[in-house]
């Protein structure tokens, strides 16, 4: 069983600080959800995570190991799909998935995926906005990586795609540790086994729609 343990991480832009105090802990076989308002740091502290955007002070570690900002991307404990598309418009999805699944039982699990099944001789330039954003994180959920981070996984999909992404991640995470933020709140809490929210530059736990609404990420319901 894997674990991470984020304990502080700050980042500001300009003289604006967008992380102050964010902390939590995740392990394998968890979902955490991440809420927060349009600017509130959610995509910079995945990307932290992942090591594309150094923090201006980050306390980190994994399985017990401290783990500086720099070393984050070559560790290969974190998988990253981002919000916008990332893949080259120009290749057939039967061509991506060996290029991202080095192993065949991971080629397999995404060939054999009943949504990708029907879309493999199309390019991906051709695919529909949730054809392509649900092709992506199936792509790189099936890889290594014990722990995945997701931002926005579930924009874009119809219904059927997002009863199908939330059996996948359901299922997903017997084997790895998975982080994710989305305004589909409603399906975030979910399938979410704890949950925070951002505002401020803090973090705080929390646990229902309710909670949500305290923060001011939701309107309260009169």
């Amino acid at each position: 069983m894997a674990n991470l343990r984020l304990h502080k991480v700050e980042k500001n832009y300009g003289k604006g600080a967008i992380l102050t105090e964010v902390s939590f802990s995740l392990r394998t076989g968890q979902i955490l959800g991440i809420f927060g308002r349009n600017g509130s740091g959610k995509s910079t502290l995945l990307k932290i995570l992942f090591g594309t955007v150094r923090a201006d002070a980050l306390d980190f570690e994994i399985n017990g190991t401290p783990v500086a900002n720099s070393k984050l991307f070559a560790t290969r404990h974190l998988a990253y799909v981002p919000q916008h598309p990332f893949l080259p418009s120009s290749l057939r999805v039967r061509d991506v998935i060996p290029i991202y699944a080095a192993s065949e039982r991971a080629q397999d699990a995404i060939f054999y995926n009943p949504l990708v099944a029907k879309i493999t001789a199309k390019r991906i330039g051709a695919l529909s906005h949730g054809e392509r954003k649900y092709f992506e994180t199936i792509l790189i959920a099936n890889g290594p990586h014990p722990f995945l981070l997701l931002d926005e996984p579930f924009s874009m999909l119809d219904p059927l795609q997002i009863a199908d992404l939330k059996l996948f991640l359901d299922t997903l995470k017997q084997e790895k540790g998975i982080i994710l933020t989305d305004h589909y709140f409603e399906e975030v809490l979910q399938i979410s086994d704890m949950a925070l929210v951002l505002k401020q530059g803090k973090s705080f736990q929390i646990t229902s729609e309710e909670d949500l609404g305290n923060f001011e990420y939701l309107r309260k319901r009169e």
